[in-house]
């Protein structure tokens, strides 16, 4: 990481203070919203260091999982972890592993105790809070939201419990992907036209109570979902609403709407 201190004071907290590197992952994800803007815009995300940090950190934008999780990595390698990047597919909504192309990062994490961790703080629509033990350990509780591991034929699965009961978030094999791998999957992500962060729209931001609120339009209607443990509620909003919802629920001024209705850059 180059400015590690730019980057807590960026997630609310003070260097001074040493956080342990389980804080930094709970601020992180409670201060850095996940978003596509740049992808739904047409622009590559790129994965360097530098851009990383130049957009989620002094820029004050957010970013999804690639560039959330490749930026904690750099973080947590900072304070002394081993950390290696995990490809996932995403299997929410009952979709099978095969037909989902590996378009999601997490992470292992290895402390100092040679103690192995699963940390994620880039699934838009409810990702973990907090690190958790790697592997099948058990259920987790987080801020009233459950998520526990299974095994799942021969890879790992990360779900999380609903009304309906347990249900998969995202698959992945538990071994480190190559950087060459990475860089495709974001590449397939940002720039294909059947990619959802292509085609639609999504921005969510979590807060360190529980709740989540999230504005996307992948079914073709724009919504806004506000959830908590204890219910979700959704309701359809006007397009010409974003740039005011951006702003103040997402905390990403400057943004507008163009001609044909799709989010531009006011700098643009």
């Amino acid at each position: 990481m180059l400015d590690f201190d730019a980057y807590l004071r960026r997630i609310g907290l003070n260097p001074a203070d040493k956080p342990t590197w389980q804080a930094v992952h709970r601020a992180h994800v409670t201060r850095i919203p996940f978003e596509n803007l740049d992808s739904h815009r047409g622009i590559p995300i790129s994965l360097e260091q530098a851009d990383l940090e130049r957009k989620l950190v002094a820029s004050r934008r957010g970013g999804y999982c690639f560039e959330h999780n490749l930026l904690l990595s750099s973080a947590l390698e900072h304070m002394g972890l081993k950390v290696e990047p995990m490809l996932a597919r995403v299997t929410a909504g009952g979709a099978r592993r095969e037909t989902r192309p590996a378009g999601h990062l997490a992470l292992r994490a290895t402390d100092r105790d040679g103690r192995q961790w699963h940390a994620d703080v880039g699934f838009g629509l409810g990702t973990l809070l907090d690190p958790i033990p790697f592997g099948p350990t058990g259920v987790h509780e987080q801020s009233g939201w459950n998520f526990q591991v299974v095994e799942d034929g021969d890879e790992l699965a990360l779900q999380t419990l609903g009304p309906d009961g347990w249900t998969h978030v995202y698959t992945f094999p538990p071994r480190p992907a190559f950087r060459i791998d990475i860089e495709v999957s974001n590449w397939w992500t940002c720039t294909n036209p059947t990619s959802p962060f292509v085609a639609g729209l999504i921005v969510a931001v979590n807060h360190d109570d529980g709740r989540r609120e999230a504005l996307y339009d992948f079914s073709g209607v724009l919504l806004i979902m506000d959830s908590s443990p204890d219910g979700t509620k959704t309701t359809q909003v006007r397009r010409a609403a974003i740039p005011s919802l951006l702003a103040e629920r997402f905390g990403l001024p400057g943004f507008g709407l163009g001609p044909n209705g799709r989010v531009v850059a006011l700098s643009d």
